[in-house]
């Protein structure tokens, strides 16, 4: 499916908002909202205040049927629009794309008609603003985290993937057709849970940069 296809597909979900205002981003809120927005720009620099918000609140994907949730537009503070996820929101000269991931957000992004896109700025009392700011004021610290993060990922998966592997070559059907798989690695079940745990930590601490591969999706 062409990009185009899916920004017309996300159009039908989008629905106009009711006015309300944006409420303020707390402290206590860092694990269930996101919030981003994207900055007035006058002559090609950036300009006072904020015209458009992306408020994504991550308890409705649980509040909602399909689990997708919803990401909400503001304009000006003011509640303009509301999609289920993911969203494609039409504004002035392109769209502004949210993507969720098991952990976080894996997209909130400015895409101008031209094909540029750059990422909306996180608020600076959120998850990601606080995670932002620790890049910009100690980048060496955050790129170790961001590294050890990842390292964590990789041996999660190496470690667990054989074992799940070797319980679906269990199943009858499965091992008729493919032969049972016998896995070099046989941890147990407390330390299994441990690499879950790190493994789901380290993905958190990524969707906080916006950062999503295949690992994250082995780790979910």
């Amino acid at each position: 499916m062409s990009k185009n296809q899916r920004r017309q597909r996300a159009a039908k979900r989008i629905k106009d908002g009711n006015g309300r205002a944006l409420k303020p981003f707390r402290w206590w809120q860092m694990l269930s909202r996101a919030l981003f927005y994207l900055p007035r720009e006058v002559d090609g620099e950036q300009g006072p205040g904020q015209v458009y918000a992306v408020d994504v609140p991550y308890w409705q994907r649980i509040a909602t049927e399909d689990g997708k949730g919803k990401a909400h537009l503001y304009l000006d503070g003011r509640h303009h629009a509301v999609s289920t996820l993911p969203a494609a929101f039409p504004v002035e000269a392109g769209f502004i794309e949210v993507m969720p991931s098991a952990f976080g957000m894996r997209r909130c992004h400015y895409v101008s008609d031209n094909g540029s896109d750059r990422q909306l700025v996180p608020d600076e009392k959120s998850a990601e603003g606080r995670r932002a700011r620790m890049d910009r004021d100690h980048p060496v610290r955050s790129r170790l985290i961001g590294a050890l993060s990842l390292l964590v990922l990789v041996i999660a998966v190496l470690l667990v993937i054989p074992q799940i592997v070797e319980y679906l070559t269990q199943i009858p059907p499965v091992e008729e057709r493919f032969g049972k798989f016998t896995s070099p690695v046989d941890l147990p079940w407390w330390l299994n849970i441990a690499l879950g745990l790190a493994a789901a930590t380290a993905s958190v601490e990524r969707a906080t940069r916006l950062r999503y591969s295949w690992l994250d999706s082995m780790a979910q």
